[in-house]
């Protein structure tokens, strides 16, 4: 057992102990969640159905950093902190399993990552799109049934986007707006703008989710979470075993990965269009934060809260320039043709205070932070397929030249 659980001093301050069933549990950022919230003195549950391990298989790519199976992982984790995770393997859109899981585990709490989380994804064609918002959006409703069923004072912890809103030429706000409108004011869900049919599932579970807390009663947080970056928390790095996922490639990675592996094996950095898109950033280690804080300051019953979830916000060419910068080797930046639909150059500005208020610490994008980054990936270089960094899906493309592709078995 680690020298981090034999004394106080150690520890973080004392927390009350929940039963936290964590979703998605085996993915990029529900692994070093379900750590995270075990090292911390709670009881978690594991859920998954490997289908993000599926993804991989389909498009051919795989995680820069090596990543073991879940039940290795489980193992080791015991072995090393001497705590116990339990596991449950199902889907979400099977509700007997969704109602079977909940009575085993009787949580306090769910997290709920298990979605198909790639804008890319969902834009490949007819069925991609179909099956992000059937797996999504059937199956948070099967969550909130069984929620209301078996238990409605469980908080639910939803996982939502920023890219909810879009890119309006007003401020965003964190989740409802003030509107006056012929002499007469209400408080209403801030307008969505999506920009893909993942980012439009998202919006369909945060109606759903508000609807199921106002007739039901139910509490939930919407964590309207930006782009995440960084591959190691204080739990990953106990064990190489432990290790979370690096996605660089086309569809599933994100725009500060894919610079810094293009930088590291000698490739331009590929900025879409202008790279004046503006997102919402922050590190790995500020989602764990930022979950434990909704956590432990639950939604009253029958409230649906909204935190958007994000430290800083770059552009896309902010972003390259940085890695440019903090390289050691040559490169260069090129601007190449955006594959989306969406404003190259555009007003954005974002509030993000309610978790702050909360008492979030944030780990902001320090040149330190893309050293490490760099290297991670130099680490791995050899993993690196430079053809999967590559943008291989249009969102321009009309309705008769998209085509089935691979089936999709997310059982």
């Amino acid at each position: 057992m680690l020298g981090w659980l034999d004394g106080a001093q150690e520890r973080q301050e004392e927390v009350a102990r929940l039963r936290i069933l964590v979703l998605g549990g085996d993915g990029y950022l529900g692994w070093p969640t379900a750590l995270h919230l075990s090292r911390r003195g709670h009881d978690v549950g594991v859920v998954d159905n490997f289908v993000r391990r599926q993804y991989d298989h389909e498009m051919g790519v795989d995680s820069l950093v090596p990543i073991t199976q879940l039940q290795h992982r489980v193992r080791i984790w015991e072995e090393v902190s001497g705590l116990k995770l339990d596991t449950f393997i199902g889907d979400l859109t099977d509700p007997v399993f969704v109602d079977n899981t909940l009575e085993r585990f009787e949580p306090e709490a769910i997290v709920h990552f298990a979605e198909q989380r790639s804008a890319p994804y969902s834009m490949i064609d007819r069925q991609h799109a179909v099956y992000t918002q059937v797996n999504n959006v059937v199956g948070t409703l099967n969550l909130l049934y069984a929620i209301a069923e078996r238990d409605p004072s469980i908080h639910l912890v939803k996982l939502g986007t920023m890219g909810e809103y879009g890119t309006p030429n007003i401020d965003i706000e964190e989740g409802f707006i003030e509107i006056t409108h012929k002499g007469r004011t209400d408080t209403l869900p801030y307008p969505k703008q999506p920009g893909s049919f993942y980012h439009l599932s998202k919006v369909h579970d945060s109606h759903n989710i508000q609807f199921a807390c106002r007739i039901w009663g139910l509490r939930a947080t919407d964590l309207n979470q930006g782009i995440v970056y960084g591959q190691e928390t204080g739990e990953t790095d106990l064990h190489p075993d432990l290790a979370t996922r690096f996605d660089y490639d086309g569809v599933f990675g994100t725009v500060l990965n894919r610079f810094c592996v293009q930088a590291v094996v000698g490739h331009p950095l590929s900025v879409y269009g202008k790279g004046g898109q503006t997102r919402g950033m922050l590190d790995i280690r500020d989602t764990l934060a930022c979950v434990e804080l909704a956590l432990m300051n639950p939604a009253d019953k029958g409230e649906f809260r909204v935190f958007n979830q994000f430290t800083e916000s770059f552009s896309v060419r902010q972003m390259a320039e940085m890695v440019a910068e903090n390289y050691p080797g040559a490169t260069r930046i090129e601007h190449v043709e955006d594959p989306r639909v969406e404003k190259e150059e555009h007003y954005y500005r974002a509030a993000h205070t309610k978790l702050l208020d909360l008492g979030l610490v944030p780990h902001l994008l320090e040149p330190s932070t893309i050293r490490s980054l760099l290297a991670v990936v130099d680490r791995h270089r050899d993993r690196v397929d430079p053809a999967a960094i590559r943008p291989t899906v249009q969102w321009r493309r009309t309705a008769s030249e998209l085509r089935p592709t691979a089936d999709i078995n997310a059982s």
